[in-house]
């Protein structure tokens, strides 16, 4: 399959909600993302979906193959309909524990509740694909969270795959190397 042109620098936003799908609540956590996105220089096209497992996974799956970058906002938590997570499942193809240890590392110096989010990433192909939590508050510090490694992720899943040699013993800091 040929990359579409431009797909390199889009990301895909995917609203998980009910009441946003349904035209009776505002989506914020969405438009605050993108907003966030296109700052750092995505350029960024927007999904909403409901609460449905096997739509949210299918809406993952398009986006993989729209853009390079699939953050999804909302269906993280503890509630019944909370999905997004295993939808996520149902699609990448690795997973990435370290992002969501990051987010909810970081969410941490705002709320104990961070602890509650269940939160993932992986990937799909060349794809990386980032679960938010569905709060404005709560998305944007997690996106800040992670901010930093995601040229790189998605650098690295672009290829060559050649991140240079690694580094010898003769490299680690002596201490390291030595016995108290």
């Amino acid at each position: 399959m040929t990359e579409p042109a431009g797909r390199a620098t889009v990301a895909v936003v995917v609203t998980v909600s009910d009441g946003v799908s349904a035209g009776e609540r505002e989506d914020v956590s969405g438009p605050a993302v993108a907003a966030r996105l296109a700052v750092l220089g995505w350029s960024v096209q927007r999904l909403v979906v409901p609460d449905d497992r096997p739509r949210i996974a299918a809406a993952i799956a398009d986006a993989a193959v729209r853009g390079r970058l699939v953050i999804t906002t909302g269906g993280t938590g503890l509630a019944p309909r909370d999905v997004t997570p295993e939808a996520t499942s149902d699609v990448v193809e690795r997973i990435i524990p370290g992002i969501a240890e990051a987010m909810r590392t970081a969410g941490r110096a705002s709320t104990p509740r961070a602890d509650l989010g269940r939160g993932m990433a992986g990937t799909i192909r060349d794809a990386l694909v980032v679960n938010l939590p569905g709060s404005p508050r709560g998305a944007i510090e997690s996106l800040g969270a992670i901010e930093a490694v995601l040229s790189h992720a998605i650098e690295t899943l672009a290829g060559p795959y050649d991140h240079g040699p690694a580094p010898s013993d003769e490299d680690a800091p002596r201490q390291s190397r030595e016995r108290p």
